[in-house]
């Protein structure tokens, strides 16, 4: 017998539904792993996981999972290359997707459905940078029009949670609920919260407003674990660790971690237990983790696909180019974000660590996109607030010249791979680099630099890093 959405575990009698929507590789290599380990120490079996998605690319994966009764087999890589096994049984409930997601619904209306989390990628909040919601975007349009009477057909979170809460305050008017972003974005349960807000006003629900504002809260959130889509190699490598033939299978690195404020509206599972950090404020984990993994990641992938390389491993492993992260790091980042709870030279070090492990894959093009918005998000903060205290920031400034050369690559055809990035204008972009001063232009760029667009000392300060970029590229990368 599988396990579907009426069909659940021997504790469902008296359990509280813990909702996750977003059934990819992420949610279940990292939220389900410490429930499940929550569940399996004996510290808590009260919760259940239930599983659905908003959109029909996952069907096949939610049958399969349905078919295995919710279980399915983990492999962990450590950068020494170890790897091990471990089954995942902590998803008691397979909600099959239909385009109404009516049953999606219907369990985030169940009284005891007390916290609902999702992963959407950062693109699904449709945030721009002064955190406005992008109503151009035809999904999100097209749920600002839809019913919220079970007859639309919701396409974003926005749309999904939004009939959730509208079904679940008429069903029980009286029933709390923990709204938990779990994607990368920075403030992600402000920033979500405040999109949710705008978005319900956009429709005139105002009693949907005041009902959300007094029911539930959005705690914000710090996940991290990098996590490869799965391929034929991880079920092969499964079945022969194992004898178990999973098509579920997904493999994760070792590293793993969660931090999440300690403000849930209607209980939460005892997830310190289970190696969660509740803390009064995500902050500093935050900051940690966007200016040191992700800024440099994409300094590693900028100067690896510079260097002709295909994977952030290689760059990592070649000394120049770890250098170039590791100097980042020391010299700008740490002085920023001094005083914090957090061993930052340690985790600089666990970060290059992570990123040397040849067993991910992890390809330069994929964490090259989208730099437009990681030069303001990632890697401008460390610039303006190192200027601000009066220091030279030279180190940091290498990331936007490695940037920049990039960009002329791919102005000129030469990148090895189709560049992506959700929100810049190339036309504008082949303006800029065709300027007589390109890095001037650069620099005065709005989109990227906000209000120190035009600022003689970030020019001068890129300038001379990009003379240092092309020296680099000169010397035989």
């Amino acid at each position: 017998m599988t396990r579907t959405a009426t069909s659940i575990d021997q504790d469902a009698a008296d359990s509280l539904t813990w909702l996750h929507i977003g059934a990819g590789s992420f949610h279940r290599a990292h939220q389900a792993v410490y429930l499940n380990a929550l569940r399996e120490s004996g510290a808590d079996r009260r919760w259940q996981l239930a599983l659905a998605n908003i959109r029909a690319d996952m069907s096949p994966l939610l049958e399969a999972l349905a078919r295995q009764q919710g279980q399915y087999t983990l492999e962990t890589v450590t950068p020494q290359g170890q790897r091990s096994y471990q089954r995942i049984a902590s998803i008691g409930r397979i909600l099959p997707w239909d385009a109404q997601l009516t049953q999606l619904i219907a369990a985030g209306a169940e009284e005891r459905t007390r916290i609902i989390s999702f992963t959407v990628t950062e693109g699904g909040y449709y945030l721009d940078h002064q955190h406005q919601l992008d109503t151009s975007n035809a999904d999100l349009a097209e749920d600002l029009r839809c019913a919220l009477d079970g007859s639309g057909a919701p396409r974003t979170i926005y749309g999904a949670i939004a009939a959730i809460l509208h079904a679940r305050s008429q069903a029980h008017p009286q029933a709390a609920l923990t709204l938990l972003n779990c994607d990368n974005l920075r403030h992600n349960g402000e920033r979500f919260r405040d999109g949710l807000r705008q978005f319900l006003t956009l429709r005139g629900e105002t009693a949907l407003v005041s009902w959300m504002q007094a029911n539930t809260t959005s705690p914000n959130a710090m996940v991290d674990r990098i996590t490869p889509r799965p391929t034929a190699a991880v079920a092969q490598r499964v079945k022969e660790a194992t004898g178990i033939d999973d098509p579920c299978a997904l493999m994760g690195e070792s590293f793993i971690q969660w931090v999440i404020e300690d403000d849930f509206k209607a209980g939460r599972p005892r997830l310190e237990e289970a190696g969660v950090e509740m803390v009064q404020s995500v902050l500093p984990y935050e900051e940690a983790k966007i200016r040191i993994l992700n800024a440099s990641h994409s300094c590693i992938a900028w100067a690896g696909t510079l260097a002709g390389l295909q994977y952030i491993h290689e760059g990592t492993l070649r000394d120049d180019i770890r250098q170039m992260a590791y100097d980042y790091v020391t010299q700008d980042v740490i002085a920023c974000l001094t005083p914090s709870p957090i061993d930052l030279a340690a985790y600089r070090d666990t970060t290059l660590a992570r990123f040397s492990n040849p067993a991910i894959q992890d390809t330069n093009q994929r964490v090259a996109a989208d730099g437009y918005s990681k030069i303001p998000g990632f890697i401008r903060p460390t610039l303006q607030e190192s200027m601000a205290a009066g220091r030279d920031p030279r180190a940091t400034a290498m990331l936007p010249a490695l940037f920049l050369v990039f960009l002329q690559r791919w102005n000129a055809g030469q990148l090895p791979y189709e560049y992506q990035d959700g929100i810049f204008d190339p036309a504008a972009v082949r303006t800029m680099l065709g300027a007589a001063d390109p890095v001037q232009a650069f620099c005065a760029d709005a989109v990227l630099w906000g209000e120190l667009a035009g600022d003689a000392r970030l020019t001068k300060l890129v300038r001379e890093a990009v003379q240092r970029v092309q020296q680099w590229l000169g010397a035989g990368n």
